[in-house]
């Protein structure tokens, strides 16, 4: 009898989620949401995050672009996130879920005072004077600014621990949508940093860009607090929350630092071990201590980072001043499942044209947070011209293309912090 209830409940899943998929699809065609909403609450009752996961994994290994998906999950988010209520569960404080709750919670506050400087904004006559509500609306817009620590901890250290275990088609979804408020939060602050503005031109502002950004940035609390943390704690490890704690400091904190409580396995605390200084790696050309190898990648002024023949990271050097956070997280991780899902087109189509022999270097430049930027990809072959994987290299070249006649005298241009 027991063996028959788990094979009921087992199928009674399975029907939920093909249920699911069906309604989904429905409403993304054009069926008022009205005629399905019905029979999704109820479906919805019964279903947990576990399910919605399942039903976006489906798709998207049916061939559903990343795109599809994410609206029609946008369509099933809004018909029943009255219904789809995620249960309490009780954290240690300073867990990485603890964070990013109160991170979430601090963003709330955020945009509560960005949306109250908004209505004082609204409420103004036309000839009012909008300079005391702008600037705590500025104000507020600088600090949600934060959220991209936020973002980056989820998309790079704890998204690639779902990924260990097969889960990829929620953090993909999730990314993008992470990318279009990127976007969204852009174009707002470009209207913000206007200075001649009227009060009807604010007005305008707050209904439409500022409003859609926060209902997106908010949308995007409930997506993690309902759907993506829940089932991260019901899947990943002691060990891998523990690698996450270790790596969130690369990425920073968002408003709210952890809390203090929170002590991750001993086998992460221990992941700092010093090198061993005796053992020498024989190179063609000579030979170095792996102390030396480390520290020699370390004071190159370029960030490298290496993927394998299987497109997996196998290695990334730490430089002080990274103009790319990397995470030890990402070890072992497919680089498609590191980029924005719009850039992976690029991505394969490179890592295409390497591994077929079609091209070997492919160069961009760009600006990045007031830096240039040079991001050169070659292959890498060995002697007898097979491919072994791809070498990134990132240099910031903002001083170099400064440079004009020449210097031969010896001259410092600054002074190390220890003599």
């Amino acid at each position: 009898m027991q063996g028959e209830h788990v094979s009921e409940l087992i199928d009674n899943k399975a029907h939920r989620v093909r249920t699911l998929k069906t309604i989904i699809k429905h409403l993304h065609a054009g069926q008022p949401a009205e005629q399905v909403k019905d029979q999704l609450v109820q479906i919805v009752r019964q279903t947990d995050h576990s399910e919605i996961v399942a039903m976006e994994q489906e798709l998207m290994a049916e061939g559903m672009p990343v795109e599809e998906v994410r609206s029609m999950c946008d369509l099933h988010s809004q018909v029943t996130r009255e219904v789809l209520v995620s249960i309490p569960r009780d954290i240690t404080p300073g867990h990485p879920v603890d964070t990013f709750r109160r991170e979430n919670n601090a963003l709330r506050e955020v945009v509560a005072t960005m949306r109250e400087a908004m209505k004082e904004i609204q409420a103004l006559p036309q000839d009012g004077d909008a300079s005391a509500p702008l600037m705590r609306w500025r104000q507020a817009y600088n600090d949600l600014m934060d959220i991209e620590k936020h973002y980056q901890r989820k998309e790079h250290a704890l998204f690639s621990c779902l990924e260990r275990h097969g889960i990829n088609g929620p953090s993909k979804v999730m990314w993008s949508k992470d990318d279009d408020i990127r976007a969204m939060l852009k174009e707002l602050g470009a209207a913000l940093k206007r200075q001649d503005a009227t009060v009807r031109e604010w007005k305008l502002v707050a209904d439409s860009i500022a409003d859609i950004t926060l209902r997106q940035v908010e949308e995007m609390f409930y997506k993690e607090e309902n759907i993506l943390l829940p089932m991260s704690l019901d899947v990943l490890t002691e060990d891998e929350w523990g690698e996450i704690w270790s790596v969130s400091p690369q990425y920073g904190w968002c408003i709210v630092e952890p809390r203090e409580g929170y002590t991750p396995p001993n086998a992460v605390m221990q992941a700092g071990l010093e090198l061993p200084t005796a053992e020498r790696i024989m190179l063609p050309t000579g030979n170095l201590s792996l102390e030396q190898l480390v520290s020699i990648f370390t004071t190159l002024p370029v960030d490298l980072t290496f993927v394998d023949a299987d497109d997996r990271v196998a290695f990334f050097s730490e430089g002080p001043d990274r103009i790319f956070a990397r995470s030890k997280a990402i070890i072992g991780r497919k680089v498609q499942h590191c980029h924005p899902p719009r850039s992976v087109e690029v991505v394969d189509r490179i890592l295409d044209d390497f591994r077929a022999g079609r091209q070997s270097v492919a160069e961009f430049w760009i600006n990045f947070m007031g830096r240039y930027v040079h991001i050169r990809y070659f292959a890498v072959r060995n002697n007898k011209g097979e491919y072994l994987g791809t070498l990134e290299i990132t240099q910031d070249i903002t001083g170099i293309r400064k440079l004009e006649g020449e210097r031969r005298l010896l001259q410092y241009d600054s002074v190390p912090a220890q003599a």
